[in-house]
């Protein structure tokens, strides 16, 4: 299927690896010109050579507003404008509610809310200007089923949900859609270290194994597709059915 995105520039954050990576690696081989941005150098060009196609690599730290705001802009410069951006962050520490500080809050909303804030207002006014554009936002499944032991991802990336949300209601009419994806378990570095060795993370999804990144990816690019032009405000969960809720 031909997504109809050929020659459109995306700016896909955190996407060295994992989620991000499989998201831009499937842009990029839709046509589309990406930029992507890690905070270590030589693992965001290695990231960039795996993708090919002209991938622009760009350090930048997108876990405070300074450096998501300031990726934004250097994707813009690289490529000559933004059509797409792909808001994605690593996760905040681990813990449950007795564990968890007041001021930790701070750092995880910086993390996981207010720099993908701050990329949405780099990127969203010139989309709607043009009249066309999309946001993904990599989320988790938490925003529909809080995770136990992850108090503070599920608090900021609920903030961000009722961000993305109301933004897509105002830019709808623009031809500029906003959803997010919910991800279950996927094979990446982070389901990694919460998990470590103990179990088999598997075991409670009914579709008897963890997602692929690439597989994940591809959904993302169908979103970010001429297709999916009707589609906003969406929060679509990949988890191989392993949220039971009806809504």
């Amino acid at each position: 299927m031909d997504l109809g995105i050929t020659g459109r520039r995306a700016a896909v954050a955190a996407a060295s690896r994992g989620l991000g990576f499989g998201i831009a690696d499937a842009l990029a081989a839709e046509g589309v010109k990406v930029a992507i941005c890690g905070r270590n150098r030589e693992t965001i060009d290695a990231a960039a050579v795996a993708i090919g196609r002209g991938s622009v690599p760009v350090v930048a730290d997108v876990s405070h507003v300074e450096g998501a705001a300031g990726f934004v802009r250097d994707a813009r410069a690289a490529l000559g404008g933004i059509d797409i951006l792909v808001l994605n962050a690593g996760g905040p520490p681990a813990g449950d509610f007795a564990h968890t500080t007041v001021e930790q809050y701070l750092a995880a909303f910086e993390l996981n809310c207010r720099g993908a804030i701050a990329m949405c207002y780099e990127a969203v006014p010139a989309m709607r200007e043009r009249g066309w554009g999309r946001v993904v936002a990599i989320t988790s499944i938490a925003v529909r089923q809080p995770i136990p032991n992850l108090i503070l991802s599920n608090t900021a990336r609920a903030g961000l949900t009722g961000f993305l949300r109301t933004l897509a209601r105002e830019v709808a009419s623009d031809g500029v859609t906003v959803n997010s994806l919910l991800p279950g378990l996927h094979a990446t570095e982070r389901i990694a270290a919460l998990h470590g060795s103990g179990g088999d993370p598997a075991a409670g999804v009914p579709a008897g194994v963890i997602g692929d990144p690439g597989d994940f990816g591809r959904i993302g690019a169908f979103v970010c597709s001429e297709h999916a032009r009707y589609m906003t405000g969406t929060a679509i969960q990949v988890d191989g059915g392993a949220y039971g809720g009806l809504l």
